[in-house]
């Protein structure tokens, strides 16, 4: 049994109003009256928490978003703006959100509601990190030969298809502006497993807030 399940993600940001409009157009999902900083989809773990925070982007993004979209300038429309168009090699659009987060647009002929399509995790050892991962919330590692990164795919509760990481030579410097969380039934499970406790849960936070083997933010909810 696996001592973790994926519960949600969030975004560190600026402006949550402005970010909560965009991303909520771009992936279709929509925030409730009750709390403007949040989207929510038809199922709880498509929620994205827009977490205020005063520091503001520095170095490019280890965690991004991929989305599907019908065409570039829709994006566009949004408020995004091109880093790197697509080519015959590179296949996606890499993008900016309107506080320069890094993601990227795949165009579709047909696009879900829920364009969300991977979550991608800059790594220094792509294939350990995604075998830990899978351990720690289940899943299957899946590989091709041609190409250098690796996936979780089946995760329960994942509401997107898959979980990329994806080899770099650079290291992680600063905290990632994008994490996940996990619930657990126990936080010494995942500790055992390779995790590493930053703050424990106190009077201010209700979370333990780990990190993973290469030092990636996450914050664990005991159920």
């Amino acid at each position: 049994m696996n001592p973790a399940r994926f519960k949600d993600l969030c975004v560190d940001v600026a402006s949550p109003s402005e970010m909560v409009a965009f991303w909520g157009r771009v992936l279709g999902l929509t925030a409730p009256a009750d709390n403007p900083n949040v989207l929510v989809g038809d199922v709880p773990e498509k929620t994205i928490w827009m977490c205020q925070v005063p520091e503001t982007k520095t170095v490019k993004n280890r965690v991004h978003l991929d989305v599907h979209t019908g065409a570039i300038d829709e994006l566009l429309r949004e408020g995004a703006t091109i880093q790197s168009p697509a080519t015959d090699e590179q296949h996606w659009t890499v993008l900016e959100d309107p506080e320069g987060g890094e993601f990227c647009g795949f165009v579709r002929d047909a696009v879900p509601a829920y364009r969300l399509m991977e979550l991608v995790v800059d790594s220094t050892d792509a294939e350990a990190q995604a075998r830990w991962w899978a351990g720690v919330v289940g899943g299957d590692v899946a590989s091709t030969p041609d190409k250098p990164w690796y996936w979780l795919e089946n995760v329960p509760g994942l509401p997107f298809p898959y979980w990329v990481f994806v080899p770099v030579p650079e290291p992680k410097t600063v905290k990632n502006r994008v994490h996940w969380d996990v619930t657990a039934p126990a936080l010494q499970p995942v500790l055992d497993a390779g995790a590493t406790l930053l703050r424990p849960k106190d009077d201010e936070i209700g979370w333990h807030v780990c990190a993973d083997p290469e030092g990636n933010e996450f914050c664990v909810f005991l159920q």
